[in-house]
């Protein structure tokens, strides 16, 4: 039996029909029964409203369609019609700033999606995109509605259709809470960010039972999908936390400092920390000897504001680190090798990190701060034969592509082809910069001297000697520290200490760049 037939059909004035009213969204807002948010739970799991409620401003969620039922008949879903049809949509802020969620609610189907499950999620992305505002999608599904057929595989369709059309044009933002198979875990993957949760979120193709059924291999959903499985290995996951609360903090922490859409800048605040300090402890943080490795994250927190930042892929590619801070108030993406982590070289998954990021940031207007001391490309068959040049192009096709603010800070080594495509000045670097201690050069100074000078080594009475001798003489020659710079190719060599005053006044005159692409469709990136 129904809701509606359990009110008293005898209502003919406005104040009996407001009551009436009052008692179906009474419902509605309690959801399916008290047994199965006792099951929600007893998962470890907050409800869907109970997650709106952490991620939105208090009390500034407006529902859309909530009394939305399913008109799918057969296999019993005639006698079933609760009230959301297993999500709750609609707009809300966060920081004051609008921002439109959906949310899965697992009481109802598993979340599951049918035909007028997926039109409620399509009607809000629309309504991102008009408003031209961010979409968080709280993800807690069992997949496609069985009993409704293909009619809920067209409905993943239309989410496809308009997360792609989204794409770049607003933030979109995918927190997985629960389970997600199947085809639907392609609109998280086509979102710019992914937030898991440990134990309670999976996300695969192919369940760990049918990955049995045909290879073989016995894997649990978390050993094959987990928060940590696709945060470290996999890199579908952006960020892992241990639980919901802490997780919906941190999607609001990233909002602050993304723009609204495409045709805006990001938000910028006020900042105690003074644009002119210096930061003379850096002049100790990084060794002078280049072969000695140091954390390039304490870098980062002596020149951003107030040392905070938002590392992305933090556990994927850790050879490289992509962050979002501000400088002085302006949010900035840093891009920066990381010498504690095989020794900063560029590789397959450092480049496709780094690649989306600097994508992601041009596409939001976030100017582009790259910090260099890169030994060169990861050199071995598993890389070459994995496609190592067509994934380093997309780092250098991304990089060449954006019209944003571009910086580039050489700290150390910047070596060969990976010097090149970290955002040099001849790929559109608006400004580069070094400290006295950059050694830019084709190769390092040992590998150069057994190249250029191999005749005079093999011939001399002592090799050794000669060797080094030579590698001295091309480190004076081509390796010294002015070397780019008395070539143009550096546009100054400045004190580390002054790293934080110079990119601020830098990017002060770039705020108002303007760049513009020739006429195209769109391009043809590397795969």
């Amino acid at each position: 039996m129904s809701f509606l037939e359990e009110v008293p059909t005898e209502v003919n004035d406005a104040r009996g029909r407001v009551a009436e009213l009052r008692a179906i969204r009474e419902q509605v807002l309690a959801g399916p029964s008290e047994r199965a948010t006792e099951a929600q739970r007893a998962k470890g799991k907050l409800t869907a409203r109970e997650r709106i409620a952490l991620l939105l401003d208090e009390g500034s969620f407006n529902e859309v369609e909530p009394l939305r039922r399913h008109r799918a008949t057969g296999f019993g879903l005639e006698a079933k019609k609760p009230y959301t049809d297993g999500v709750i949509t609609g707009w809300g802020t966060v920081h004051g700033r609008t921002v439109f969620v959906y949310a899965h609610d697992f009481r109802i189907f598993g979340g599951a999606l049918g035909e007028a499950h997926a039109t409620k999620i399509h009607k809000i992305m629309d309504m991102a995109i008009s408003a031209g505002a961010p979409l968080v999608s709280l993800n807690d599904g069992a997949g496609a509605r069985i009993q409704e057929g293909v009619s809920a595989l067209a409905g993943y369709g239309g989410i496809f259709q308009r997360n792609t059309r989204a794409s770049g044009v607003i933030p979109q933002i995918s927190v997985m809470l629960g389970p997600c198979a199947g085809g639907a875990a392609y609109s998280p993957a086509l979102t710019d960010f992914v937030f898991m949760v440990r134990e309670t979120s999976q996300m695969f193709i192919t369940g760990p039972d049918v990955v049995q059924a045909v290879t073989g291999e016995k894997i649990s959903q978390n050993g094959l999908g987990g928060a940590d499985v696709h945060s470290e290995v996999s890199g579908v996951s952006h960020f892992a936390y241990d639980d919901e609360q802490h997780c919906l903090e941190e999607v609001r922490y990233l909002l602050s400092l993304l723009p609204q859409n495409n045709r805006e800048n990001p938000p910028a605040t006020e900042t105690s920390d003074p644009a002119d300090r210096r930061g003379d402890v850096l002049l100790d943080l990084v060794p002078a000897d280049g072969n000695r490795a140091y954390d390039m994250r304490k870098v980062i927190e002596e020149i951003v504001d107030e040392g905070e930042y938002l590392e992305i892929h933090e556990r994927w590619a850790t050879n490289i680190i992509v962050a979002l801070s501000r400088l002085d108030g302006q949010v900035v993406g840093i891009i920066a090798n990381q010498p504690n982590s095989m020794a900063g070289v560029l590789d397959i998954a450092a480049s496709e990190k780094a690649a989306r990021f600097v994508q992601m940031c041009d596409a939001f207007n976030i100017p582009l701060i790259t910090l260099l001391d890169v030994p060169g490309f990861l050199p071995g068959v598993d890389q070459e034969h994995g496609g190592i040049i067509r994934h380093g192009a997309k780092l250098l096709y991304a990089y060449c592509n954006a019209t944003v603010p571009r910086i580039s800070l050489i700290l150390r080594k910047a070596y060969g082809g990976a010097y090149i495509v970290m955002d040099s000045q001849s790929i559109g670097a608006d400004l580069t910069y070094a400290w006295p201690t950059n050694e830019i050069a084709v190769m390092g100074a040992e590998g150069a001297a057994n190249v250029i000078f191999r005749k005079q080594i093999a011939e001399a009475d002592d090799p050794e000697a000669m060797r080094a001798r030579m590698v001295k003489e091309y480190k004076a020659e081509l390796m010294h520290p002015y070397y780019a710079a008395e070539r143009g190719l550096v546009d100054d060599v400045i004190d580390p200490a002054d790293t934080r005053e110079v990119l601020i006044r830098s990017l002060a005159m770039l705020r108002t760049k303007h760049a513009d692409l020739p006429s195209r469709k769109h391009g043809n990136p590397p795969q």
